[in-house]
């Protein structure tokens, strides 16, 4: 355990090196540390935390920055998170008034990476956990059907389709009774197995019209390389640390383009409690190295079905950005639980 000296004067080092990406010397900490010590004290201090790997002395440079360690302690210790405004909150609240999951998830991502300055990552909630709601056939003219189904997470899909046949609003709404009666509640593979095996029984009408729903039905299922939303990996290369080590975004690049090990990250995220920090090798994927991820999971009626985040530099603004990853999953939550 570090002194109380030693935990205000990494403190300031770190907010001091968060807030400009310089290394930080003894005379800046004596003026901003509010501590009254000679500037010999400061630097033993210096020295002792620098032994301890929790800063090091990049270069020649006679200031320090901190180590991977030395944010470790910080985010675990010495961090004091600021509260979103109000205002802020009440206008995401706005946002995210919307009826659709699907649209939900991609605002999270939008919300998180533009309010960081980041990447901002979504993990869908697995097709297991949709099951089909309602469906309806609403006759447009003569042979179009539009085809409307509706999932438990509130996701509307619908399509017009072409029939050989003009049918009338009794056969329509034969066709949707069926369908609501025997199928609402199941899964979409579930539904499509059963359905599969039933076609032959049916009348031609019918089989058609069945035909139809479950081609709308998979494309409520997201694909496997839609089963994670990233927005704003563009402002990585903004990022000085980042931008500065061309192989290392390539790296970072590599992994929201091939996005399996993120997806097995954010997973792995859901079994927590609340917000994870992972910082630089901490993910356990070296593509990361260079980078801190914040993430915190998210539920529809108190069950957790998927997890969002931040990817951004080691040298990030963490009192700011934990409230935005931990607010926006809050408010995904309530969104998704009202459907």
């Amino acid at each position: 355990m570090l002194d109380k000296r030693a935990q205000i004067l990494l403190k300031t080092l770190i907010e001091q090196h968060i807030n400009d990406g310089q290394p930080v010397g003894s005379r800046t900490l004596s003026q901003s540390s509010g501590l009254d010590l000679s500037p010999a004290s400061i630097r033993n201090t210096m020295k002792d935390l620098e032994d301890l790997g929790f800063i090091t002395s990049p270069h020649t440079s006679a200031g320090r920055i901190p180590t991977q360690m030395g944010y470790r302690l910080f985010v675990d210790s010495l961090l004091t998170v600021k509260p979103l405004d109000n205002k802020i909150v009440a206008s995401l609240q706005i946002q995210m008034n919307v009826g659709d999951s699907k649209q939900l998830i991609n605002i999270a991502a939008n919300i998180l990476s533009t309010l960081t300055q980041f990447a901002g990552v979504v993990l869908i909630p697995k097709v297991k956990k949709t099951t089909f709601k309602h469906l309806e056939f609403i006759g447009l003219s003569e042979k179009k059907i539009l085809v409307i189904i509706v999932t438990n997470d509130g996701n509307v899909q619908n399509r017009v389709v072409v029939t050989e046949k003009n049918y009338c609003a009794d056969d329509l709404i034969e066709a949707a009774n069926y369908f609501n009666h025997n199928f609402s509640g199941n899964t979409f593979s579930k539904v499509k197995d059963t359905l599969v095996d039933e076609l032959s029984r049916m009348h031609t009408d019918m089989i058609k019209l069945m035909t139809a729903a479950i081609e709308v039905g998979n494309d409520v299922i997201q694909p496997e390389n839609e089963s994670i939303v990233i927005t704003g990996q563009r402002n990585l290369i903004q990022s000085e640390e980042l931008a500065k080590n061309i192989s290392s975004l390539r790296k970072i690049f590599e992994v929201f383009e091939k996005r399996t090990a993120l997806m097995k990250l954010l997973d792995a995220s859901q079994k927590a409690d609340g917000i994870q920090i992972f910082i630089g090798n901490e993910s356990g994927y070296s593509s990361l190295d260079e980078c801190s991820l914040i993430t915190s999971p998210y539920q529809t009626d108190n069950e957790i079905v998927g997890t969002l985040g931040v990817i951004g530099p080691k040298r990030m603004a963490y009192e700011r950005i934990i409230p935005i990853v931990d607010i926006t999953a809050k408010l995904l939550s309530n969104a998704l639980s009202q459907h």
